[in-house]
């Protein structure tokens, strides 16, 4: 058994015991307890606890994971037939890793027409006239309303996924023109990147970059820069289209060039070094499958492919071996030392369960070259 198999098996002991544990809810993250806070399905977060039932499902055979998985596919039915905190861009972290994977899985239709109902949802949020994806609140939100954020780069594939499905373009188009906009404008000239930026809703002019959780407007949030390179990654999957393979190999290379030397990264690149610091653990789990991902698409004479997957292997083996619960065989999480927002004290160093997906998806990528719920 190879170290990432072991780590596999140690996560798939922890997640049926966490089965039993949750009973039917869904958890979120810890708040300096080790303990998960959970949910009945509400959070933006729900859909990682079911990708990883499915990772585990896949990896074991074993059918209390497939259980699991399809009752919280269900949930997901309900919440979207009801409407239920809907109303933000996250749908491609609730639908792709639940009712998505499941289709990929087991071909199941009603799966299927679920996943397809959400990818409409994430539709309906596109604002025309300023040209984007609005992340968060109601159309006209008056702080909101011309807001887009990074994270939204991985929301994108439900939409290519669905337009690949049925045949419309309209998904597709989409999704392209919205990496367009964050490629021009959450993507800074030294290959950092911006958190959030603002528009002018009525026409789409540039007003600012900022952030909501970064140290400041114009430092570079850790698990912002990650889902940029997973995200611009998946969008050449998606598409072919090269530039953004480019993009997120320039965010790669900013990314592995200040990875500290302990493999896991400070919540922000740019937050002074001080005893204590918090890190993000999420952020070396997200940026890791991207890494992997954007390597898969390389040939071994780009000159660039060897610090990224020395990258992701050192991040994802100093997870396993230094910020993991491996040694902890009663502890809830996967991986410690996440944070949520440090910026306002919530989970600022906790167990996050997309922190434990994505380092359950590289660890799958690794053993078995498994790629995750984000395209068939």
């Amino acid at each position: 058994m190879t170290f990432w198999e072991k780590a596999i098996e140690d996560a798939a002991v922890k997640t049926k015991q966490n089965i039993e544990r949750f009973n039917g809810l869904f958890p979120h993250v810890s708040n300096g307890d080790e303990v998960y806070e959970l949910n009945d399905n509400n959070e933006w977060t729900n859909g990682f606890w079911c990708g990883i039932l499915w990772l585990c499902y896949e990896y074991t055979g074993d059918e209390t994971f497939k259980k699991a998985a399809e009752r919280s596919v269900q949930s997901f039915g309900v919440r979207l037939a009801r409407n239920r905190e809907l109303d933000h861009h996250d749908i491609g972290f609730l639908y792709s890793l639940s009712a998505k994977a499941q289709w990929m899985i087991e071909r199941d239709e009603k799966a299927k027409e679920i996943a397809l109902g959400a990818a409409d949802v994430l539709l309906k949020r596109w604002r025309p006239k300023g040209g984007y994806i609005q992340a968060w609140g109601s159309e006209g939100h008056p702080e909101n309303g011309g807001r887009i954020i990074i994270d939204c780069l991985l929301n994108l594939p439900l939409l290519y996924w669905a337009g690949e499905q049925t045949g419309n373009p309209v998904y597709r188009d989409v999704a392209v023109k919205h990496t367009e906009k964050s490629r021009r404008f959450l993507v800074r000239g030294d290959d950092s990147t911006y958190h959030t930026f603002y528009f002018n809703p009525e026409n789409g002019e540039a007003i600012r970059g900022g952030t909501h959780q970064g140290y400041t407007d114009g430092s570079v949030w850790t698990r912002g820069q990650a889902w940029g390179i997973y995200g611009f990654a998946l969008s050449y999957r998606y598409t072919g289209n090269v530039k953004y393979l480019e993009t997120a190999k320039r965010l790669a290379k900013f990314f592995a060039e200040r990875i500290p030397e302990d493999g896991v990264v400070y919540w922000d690149f740019d937050a002074p070094v001080r005893p204590g610091i918090e890190r993000d653990s999420s952020a070396s789990a997200i940026a890791a499958c991207g890494m992997l991902e954007i390597v898969g698409h390389l040939n071994d004479g780009d000159p660039d492919m060897e610090l990224i997957r020395k990258a992701a292997l050192w991040s994802v083996e100093s997870l396993a071996e230094r910020h993991s619960t491996i040694d902890q065989p009663d502890a809830q999480g996967l991986i410690k030392h996440g944070s949520y927002s440090v910026r306002i004290g919530h989970a600022p160093d906790d167990y996050t369960i997309w922190g434990d997906y994505y380092y359950l998806e590289a660890l799958m990528r690794l053993a078995k070259g498994h790629k995750g719920y984000w395209y068939e």
